[in-house]
């Protein structure tokens, strides 16, 4: 299953672990976050400044790398 933009950061983060390491690498606290509990990843990466395509170019290949 291909990590989208719209899905919400918790939701992600349950369903694949492993991209644990890729949001705190980007620079956002997911697992503190109470935003991350409404949030979807392009929400995020709005507010932290990110290039929404390379956030989610390493989140789907730490998915895929498992």
């Amino acid at each position: 299953m291909a990590i989208t933009k719209d899905m919400g950061i918790m939701e992600v983060i349950q369903q694949h672990p492993e991209t644990i390491e890729v949001f705190m690498g980007a620079g956002m606290g997911c697992i503190g976050c109470a935003a991350a509990h409404f949030e979807n990843i392009e929400q995020a990466a709005m507010v932290h400044g990110l290039d929404l395509d390379a956030l989610m170019e390493d989140l789907n290949g730490a998915v895929a790398a498992e």
